[in-house]
């Protein structure tokens, strides 16, 4: 009997679908005796939306939920029940007489797995409108009215604000709207971030995490949120901001109603915007945050400016220092930054310095007043002992309001030509100019004085770190730097390096355990192990039959030891034993870039996000070692598997036994060992042994054609013209066809303009002449900037060989790396 009653309610509205079939395709209401079971759905009047059971991706698991009607992409923008799915298709929607939503299993029909709050509607109707927002009213009311809802969805969202939804506060009844991500891509319930209006101090939208504050947008500005530029660009959007005594909300909107777009929050904490492309059947990233080396909360700490055009991208304000010198050498600047010399408010000498084109600092603790101007702000702020800053609350018709900052100054970010002016208060004696006003001080002043304290205090750093250590270490041998080639006359340097003991470094691996094996370059294998204190290491052991000799294990040594960037691998100390040596490096668990990229199941992990940030890493390393670190290092084995990946797949250059140092005043040189791989490798340097940094940019620009194709550039001399990247990027380039290039397995999911303009800088970095290549600075710039004026490539090297036409000169050798062509 049990069995008759679960089967007999399935085939009654079997029945009931196919009898009424035509009334049910376009129904968007349910009303409390006709509810909605797992099976059917709700489609909104204009057909744009749908409403109903869905399970995500590979769950089992049901939940009700709103998703676009007229796509093919299911792409979820609502879900009721995130915190309780239904095991099964028994479930159903209901609305109660009195207008409360209810989620039940049928099973057990007593339990309620979701509801709406109570309404005391008489004659209630629940109605799935063309804008997605779900609404409770009486079922006489005019529908559309705002006013007339008893409850509505777009009051409760979840990881998605579409069109007219409101993210913010209903001040009058402490409704707070917020966004917050999936658990996973299977599993709707609320994860780890947050995107929510703060509204201490001037209001602005924050993600939050629960280890705290990953990202703001900056305040309303009056015409933008001053930490997203992009948004005067929006063309076809509308954007609303309401502050006041009743609500303080965010909202848009899109007068082309055909015209899909969706803002969201995802799992890996990015704020992301969507577009719906129609010609590609697939959602484009239109925008996400944060992006870049600068959007993360207080990159630069305290008082501190972050750049992103700029190397290294934190700087401090003028008339203050780094509080933690030796980081801020190690490109740690999260601790910020001290004033040099403290503010005289009893006396009243201090005066203000005008900051240009900034995003303001983080207003959670400022006050703000918007009948007040600027002058006014101003004197409010020398009367106010803590008063560290003061600006323009609103941009608009020259600049009205006043926000007074009384607390350090954090998360300021400096934009080429947006963002406004902060006076920031100085005592007298720091201040950057001859004149006593702050008009007159010159934003190039500003920006050389800046420059040259930074340098200065990065050089003294660098050197006072290298004391400490010295006198620091208990244990440490000292290397002689060989001289190779040219480089004979140099002056000889030593440099310090921690020796590991060779029975420490046998305990460590298992005895070279073939299960610690990492993996084998050309210079002998790579084995995983763990000190006595737990730490993790790396330990590459020259093979004795080995091509790296003394030299080159000097070189790699005296080279790593002095250049420290996040992106470049850190080395932790050597090991000679006999015939024996070893390195020993951090250790880095996700393997190097070509375990993922080259394997079809593994690629898939790296997404567009991921590759678009492993790409600037390994332009920030590379633009490290040919322009910032204290020598000019030329790597001359850049190559995906020399890319080793941290536990946040941040990505490593790594191997320096074939890196080169270069003297202030060159610019390219010969040698007659050509080392390095055929694939990576440079028509100049490959043919005739000529190296400059320009051979490193080659290498980077078949990088990044790898990274976006998931293809290696590789193949045979004279056959097989399919296997050459280079020629294949170069044929879909011209034909307009680059998107082609793209590795399926990285998804839909991905900003058009970024990939083209990664292909395009990518193609640049291959021509065939070096004086045609862009420098890594220039690379860096154009990877992460908009502007229409890139050039245009040329054709990239090795593709057009003598005696063969274009067609057919599509080759190239293979990935060999060549250790050595003459004897050493």
């Amino acid at each position: 009997m049990r069995k008759l009653a679960i089967i007999t309610p399935f085939f009654v509205t079997l029945l009931f679908t196919l009898l009424s079939h035509e009334s049910l395709a376009i129904r968007d209401t349910i009303t409390p005796t006709q509810p909605l079971p797992d099976g059917e759905i709700l489609v909104s009047a204009g057909g744009t939306f749908s409403l109903g059971f869905f399970s995500p991706s590979t769950s089992t698991r049901r939940y009700v939920g709103i998703w676009y009607h007229n796509i093919s992409i299911q792409t979820i923008v609502w879900v009721a029940n995130r915190q309780n799915p239904i095991i099964g298709h028994n479930g159903v929607l209901r609305l109660t007489a009195n207008g409360t939503l209810l989620i039940n299993d049928n099973n057990s029909s007593d339990i309620t797995l979701w509801s709406s709050m109570p309404t005391s509607l008489t004659n209630p109707r629940a109605t799935l409108l063309e804008t997605a927002n779900f609404v409770v009213q009486e079922a006489t009311a005019g529908g559309g009215d705002q006013n007339s809802f008893a409850w509505q969805s777009f009051d409760y969202p979840t990881d998605t604000l579409l069109p007219g939804m409101k993210l913010g506060w209903n001040l009058t009844s402490n409704l707070n709207r917020n966004l917050t991500c999936w658990k996973s891509d299977v599993d709707p319930s609320i994860g780890d971030y947050t995107i929510t209006m703060d509204i201490q101090g001037d209001p602005q939208i924050s993600l939050l995490s629960d280890s705290g504050q990953k990202w703001r947008s900056g305040t309303w500005n009056g015409i933008e949120f001053s930490g997203i530029p992009e948004m005067t660009n929006y063309t076809g959007f509308t954007f609303t901001f309401i502050n006041n005594k009743d609500a303080v909300y965010y909202s848009y909107d899109l007068p082309n109603k055909s015209f899909l777009t969706r803002l969201v929050v995802n799992t890996t904490g990015k704020v992301q915007r969507y577009v719906w492309i129609d010609s590609y059947g697939s959602w484009s990233l239109f925008w996400n945050a944060p992006q870049g080396s600068c959007q993360g909360y207080s990159t630069c700490g305290p008082y501190g400016v972050c750049n992103p055009n700029a190397s290294p991208i934190c700087s401090c304000l003028h008339g203050f220092e780094p509080k933690s010198p030796a980081d801020w050498a190690l490109r740690d600047a999260s601790s910020g930054c001290v004033r040099k010399t403290a503010l005289d408010c009893r006396n009243g000498t201090d005066l203000f310095m005008k900051v240009s084109n900034v995003q303001l600092p983080d207003t959670s603790n400022a006050t703000v007043d918007m009948d007040v101007g600027l002058e006014e702000c101003r004197n409010r702020c020398l009367m106010n002992c803590s008063c560290t800053a003061y600006a323009n609350a609103d941009v608009r018709g020259g600049g009205s309001g006043c926000i007074i900052w009384v607390d350090q100054l954090v998360n300021l970010e400096l934009f080429v030509d947006a963002g406004q002016d902060l006076y920031v208060r100085l005592a007298a004696a720091d201040f950057a100019s001859s004149s006593t006003s702050e008009e007159s001080t010159k934003r190039k002043f500003r920006a050389i004085a800046s420059a040259c304290l930074t340098f200065g205090l990065l050089l003294c750093a660098i050197v006072a770190w290298f004391i400490w250590r010295r006198r620091e270490r208990k244990r440490g041998i000292s290397f002689f730097h060989g001289t190779q080639e040219h480089e004979s006359n140099r002056e000889n340097e030593d440099v310090e390096m921690p020796l590991f003991d060779f029975a420490e470094l046998v305990a460590a691996t298992n005895n070279f355990s073939p299960g610690n094996k990492l993996g084998e370059g050309g210079f002998g294998p790579v084995y995983k192990g763990e000190t006595s204190e737990g730490q993790e290491i790396a330990v590459k052991r020259l093979a004795k039959t080995s091509l790296q000799g003394t030299d080159e294990f000097k070189n790699e040594v005296t080279l790593i030891a002095k250049l420290q960037h996040r992106n470049l691998v850190q080395i932790l100390g050597c090991c000679i034993h006999g015939e024996e040596r070893m390195l020993v490096y951090e250790y880095m668990p996700n393997n190097s870039l070509d375990f993922f990229l080259f394997d079809k199941n593994k690629s898939s992990i790296l997404d567009w996000e991921m590759r678009y940030r492993i790409i600037n890493g390994i332009a920030r390393g590379l633009l490290y070692l040919h322009q910032d670190s204290r020598f000019r290092v030329i790597h001359r084995d850049l190559k995906a598997s020399n890319i080793l990946l941290d536990r946040n797949m941040n990505p490593k250059i790594s191997d320096f036994g074939m890196a080169r140092i270069f003297g202030g005043d060159e610019t390219m040189t010969r040698t007659q060992k050509v080392v390095g791989t055929y694939g990576y490798m440079s028509p100049e340097y490959a043919m005739d042994g000529i190296f400059s940094v320009k051979s490193d940019v080659f290498s980077f620009g078949v990088l990044i054609l790898e990274i976006i194709s998931g293809q290696k550039n590789r193949g045979v001399y004279l056959s097989e013209p399919h296997l050459y990247l280079l020629g294949k990027a170069w044929r879909l380039w011209n034909g307009g066809k680059s998107l082609e290039l793209i590795d399926p397995s990285m998804g839909y999911s991905f900003s058009v303009s970024e990939v083209v303009r990664c292909i395009k800088v990518g193609l640049l970095c291959v021509q065939e002449f070096p004086q045609d290549r862009p420098t890594i600075s220039s690379a860096v710039l154009m990877l992460g900037s908009d502007e229409p004026s890139v050039p245009e490539p040329k054709r990239p090297g090795f593709l057009a060989l003598k005696a063969f036409s274009d067609e057919q000169g599509l080759h190239s050798v293979n990935d060999v790396t060549i250790s050595i062509t003459t004897g050493r």
